[in-house]
């Protein structure tokens, strides 16, 4: 059912995604050409593109490319987006995967204090961490470390010569702002598993209260945290658009913004879909984890 629902919600997606391109006034092709491009030039790019078929026949040739991996031609560059994506595609992954983990590495622990101990000065940073937008913690950093310093480059790829050095501002800068969000859920999930039964059970048997809290809480807020993190990593998609653009970062943020540059509706509703497509499988393997988390989903199914 899960996955009947997760194949229909991809369906209508790309009918949305595809009238929304079609809706933008103007035509591609000549703004792919430039003014000074000729209508003969024009008309033979739109026919070349398909531009000039019935909707209905460009919509089943798109979704047949997207199937098979064939993501069509790029109208600004003539070329074959597809290994673009994939090239892209890899930088973006490698930039969120690594924020998620660090958001998660620093907002458990830190969870775990704020709800066994009263810190204003670290609830303090939590709560300036969600109202600071990443781009502008990315500047700061950018500002103190790169600039003032001078240990860590500004900008630019660099990862097979240099190593992680390229990545590691803008990972922080992704990774403090959905850190912050994560650590205050996790200090007011755990706080209410504070006040269970199962909690005084364990201390009633020896256990010490950060001890209880972190052997038996913690499982017991796993399946709410993961539906914060499962969203959290949906928005790190469009956290990373604007990331990779303050370091210039060639993933697929930047890819995105290049096509609504110079109108290439083709890369742009092809990277529309790969975004809608990303953000709805994590959905789908929050829901499908939560089976694993807790047996007792399933057996309520």
């Amino acid at each position: 059912m899960r996955i009947l629902r997760f194949l229909g919600t991809m369906w209508a997606a790309s009918i949305i995604i595809f009238l929304l391109m079609r809706a933008v006034p103007g035509n591609p092709a000549r703004v792919a050409l430039g003014v000074n491009a000729t209508d003969e030039a024009v008309e033979k790019l739109t026919h070349s593109m398909g531009l000039d078929r019935p909707l209905l026949v460009q919509y089943v040739e798109w979704m047949k490319g997207l199937l098979t991996g064939n993501f069509g031609i790029s109208l600004s560059s003539q070329q074959d987006i597809t290994p673009l994506v994939i090239d892209r595609a890899q930088v973006t992954l490698l930039l969120i995967g690594l924020a998620i983990a660090l958001a998660l590495a620093g907002a458990i622990p830190m969870g775990i204090l704020l709800a066994r101990f009263r810190l204003p000065v670290l609830n303090a940073a939590t709560q300036l961490g969600i109202a600071v937008p990443s781009f502008l913690v990315g500047i700061l950093l950018v500002a103190v470390f790169s600039v003032h310093l001078g240990w860590l480059p500004a900008n630019g790829w660099q990862l097979p010569r240099e190593g992680l050095s390229h990545l590691i501002l803008p990972v922080i800068s992704l990774a403090l702002v959905q850190g912050a969000m994560l650590t205050r859920y996790v200090r007011a999930t755990l706080r209410e598993e504070m006040d269970k039964d199962y909690i005084r059970t364990a201390r009633s048997l020896g256990e010490s209260r950060t001890g209880a809290l972190i052997r038996h809480g913690l499982r017991n807020a796993a399946l709410p945290v993961l539906t914060v993190t499962g969203v959290q990593l949906s928005t790190l998609v469009v956290g990373a658009v604007v990331i990779e653009n303050v370091f210039v970062i060639p993933g697929l943020g930047s890819l995105l913004l290049d096509a609504v540059s110079t109108r290439d509706l083709t890369t742009v509703q092809t990277l529309i879909m790969v975004f809608v497509t990303f953000t709805l499988t994590v959905n789908l393997l929050t829901d499908l984890a939560y089976r694993v988390i807790d047996p007792r989903l399933k057996e309520a199914r």
